[in-house]
């Protein structure tokens, strides 16, 4: 890790937020949150589904990814 503080999420507000990857695969950089997992109703989150906006590929990702600096921008860069 490059020693940045891990980016505080709260991860009830992370619907339809955007993410840039630091590493583009497959022309792949822009996404969005387009839903928010949570084993059964009222339990916490626990994985986030991102989009891809250049394919609309979607995969579940834990949201605690997201505070991984080296791999994920909050917002479009």
């Amino acid at each position: 890790m490059n020693g940045a503080p891990a980016l505080r999420l709260n991860p009830a507000k992370l619907l339809r937020s955007k993410w840039t990857a630091c590493v583009p695969v497959n022309k792949e950089k822009h996404f969005m949150v387009v839903a928010l997992i949570e084993p059964q109703p009222g339990a916490p989150i626990v994985c986030v589904t991102m989009e891809a906006l250049h394919s609309g590929r979607q995969f579940a990702l834990a949201w605690q990814a997201l505070r991984e600096s080296a791999v994920w921008r909050q917002g479009w860069v």
